[in-house]
């Protein structure tokens, strides 16, 4: 065990400060795990948040070690629905650069930026750094998706994003950001975003959204890309993956010097409704380096009124929702997890980046050697 492994820290995701306490989790201690928590209060103030991690107490008291669903009076619109607990909260080394949010879970540079609304143009120097971090994104994201397949868990896989994140020297940035648990998000079927890895294990003919995020150097790198799970995947799936594939590479090809951000909502929402498919209004693109979202916002429906026009030196991702049926979401009681308000599968392709004198240049761009890839679709 390392120096920083053995000290001691609060399991609280809003505080996550060194701690000599000996106050721990009752619940945890029973099934065998070690919670510690700075006092009384922290434990109740991070209680909500903390209880994801806890086995199911049966009426005797005893331990039940087998997944869970902990919102048994929700109506979940489709077939998936939340497998806990979750893992307690993963360990990053000290000597790892973090983002300000580690800790305690809040973005307070992020938000301070927020109130400028100023798009950054990078220089030089700033962009090979931001270059370098998408590379490992990318390597990271491969290496994930090589491991898809049927009866995988999406919580190991949040484990093997976790790893090889921090194997790089890098900071997972999903991990604590407004107390978000995991280092990854993992949507399967008609999650759209924000899907918590858990216990739930892949199934032959579900599809599912590895969304990829890291800190290196001081700037984010953000991608992510939908895999078929297996070999038996429905007609409908595979056109609404390939349709979010397609959309987002009819953006990337307006993308230049010039460019409004606005325009590139008209393009992906002609080409999903010539495939039969809705775009989701919710969530959008953004900016991306220095924090891990700021200016430009990036609609991906049409006729939308954001602000901004492409100049050398932006640096943003594109990544289109679209989903099988109706493009309206809903979400999910632990805050986070966002699905198709009626159950119709959701896809999703995103990568970051940089407007060039000429162009746009794909900092996140797929190699000969990634996972995954288009397939025909079933007429």
């Amino acid at each position: 065990m390392t120096e920083s492994e053995s000290k001691r820290y609060c399991a609280g995701l809003q505080c996550g400060k060194e701690t000599d306490s000996e106050l721990k989790c009752p619940i945890c201690l029973k099934a065998g795990v070690e919670a510690y928590f700075c006092n009384e209060s922290c434990f109740k103030d991070n209680y909500k948040s903390h209880k994801a991690t806890h086995f199911k107490e049966n009426a005797d008291g005893s331990i039940d070690k087998e997944p869970y669903d902990p919102f048994p009076k929700f109506k979940y619109t489709g077939g998936v629905k939340s497998a806990y607990p979750l893992t307690p909260k993963r360990f990053v080394p000290e000597d790892i650069p973090k983002p300000d949010w580690a800790a305690n879970g809040l973005p307070i540079s992020e938000q301070r930026n927020d109130r400028m609304n100023k798009i950054i143009v990078y220089k030089k120097d700033e962009i090979k750094k931001i270059r370098k971090a998408c590379m490992l994104g990318r390597e990271i994201l491969d290496i994930a998706a090589a491991a898809v397949r049927p009866g995988i868990t999406t919580d190991e896989i949040d484990a093997i994003v976790h790893e090889e994140t921090i194997k790089r020297g890098a900071y997972p940035s999903p991990l604590n950001y407004y107390n978000f648990p995991k280092s990854v998000c993992t949507s399967v079927n008609e999650v759209i975003c924000h899907g918590i890895p858990d216990q739930r294990p892949l199934k032959e003919g579900d599809i599912v959204n590895l969304d990829v995020s890291l800190f290196y150097q001081g700037f984010h790198a953000d991608l992510n890309e939908t895999y078929y799970v297996g070999e038996d995947i429905s007609k409908e799936a595979i056109n609404t993956v390939e349709t979010a594939r397609e959309c987002l590479k009819t953006a990337i090809k307006q993308c230049k010097p010039g460019c409004t951000f606005q325009e590139l909502g008209d393009y992906i929402e002609k080409h999903a409704k010539e495939n039969k498919c809705s775009v989701v209004r919710t969530y959008c693109g953004h900016g991306v380096g220095e924090y891990f979202h700021c200016s430009p916002n990036i609609p991906h429906y049409a006729k939308n009124r954001t602000p901004g026009v492409m100049k050398p030196g932006m640096v943003f991702t594109i990544e289109p929702m679209i989903n099988e049926g109706v493009y309206k979401d809903i979400t999910w009681p632990d805050d986070w997890t966002s699905t198709t308000q009626d159950g119709k599968i959701s896809a999703q392709f995103e990568h970051t980046l940089l407007v060039t004198e000429n162009g746009v240049e794909i900092l996140t761009a797929r190699n000969k050697k990634s996972p995954g890839g288009p397939r025909q679709r079933i007429r």
